[in-house]
């Protein structure tokens, strides 16, 4: 499961397709609908905030718009948008953003090279709508990887 911190305009149309059906997944989890995925470490900072279920509802809800904006067809009332309002973004370190963004650069260099090169240079990374960038490292629920290099503002 990965749930990106950054902005899903980044994303090629399999990782669009693939957050979209995580993101559900971690919606039903954060519901209590599922047994599995209850611990996976994507989950943790939506379990901290105060309102998991609103904040993953908003997630996904960003997730849709980038599908919207791209033409494809998701389907909004998947989303549960009843309920708690998100009414603080949560926060991200620049560390984990970049480790995600470097993620994403090595799957789009053998997936989608033109969007590889549109991005590969790119300094400022924007976060999904749900976020804030703080200072700090990559996040201590992040698994595997190195340490990103790039700076991020």
């Amino acid at each position: 499961m990965r749930l990106w911190s950054i902005h899903p305009r980044y994303l090629d149309s399999k990782g669009l397709l693939a957050v979209w059906r995580e993101g559900l997944l971690a919606q039903k989890v954060l519901s209590g609908k599922t047994k599995g995925y209850r611990n996976h470490p994507q989950l943790e900072r939506f379990k901290k905030f105060p309102y998991p279920l609103a904040a993953i509802r908003a997630y996904l809800f960003g997730i849709y718009q980038e599908a919207k904006l791209r033409g494809y067809a998701f389907d909004r009332f998947r989303i549960n948008l009843s309920g708690n309002a998100l009414v603080k973004r949560i926060a991200v370190t620049k560390g984990q953003v970049v480790f995600e963004f470097e993620h994403l650069l090595a799957k789009l260099k053998i997936r989608d090279f033109d969007r590889y090169r549109k991005f590969r240079k790119l300094k400022r990374i924007i976060v999904h709508p749900v976020f804030r960038k703080v200072a700090g490292r990559r996040e201590d629920w992040e698994r595997g990887g190195r340490r990103g290099s790039l700076c991020v503002k």
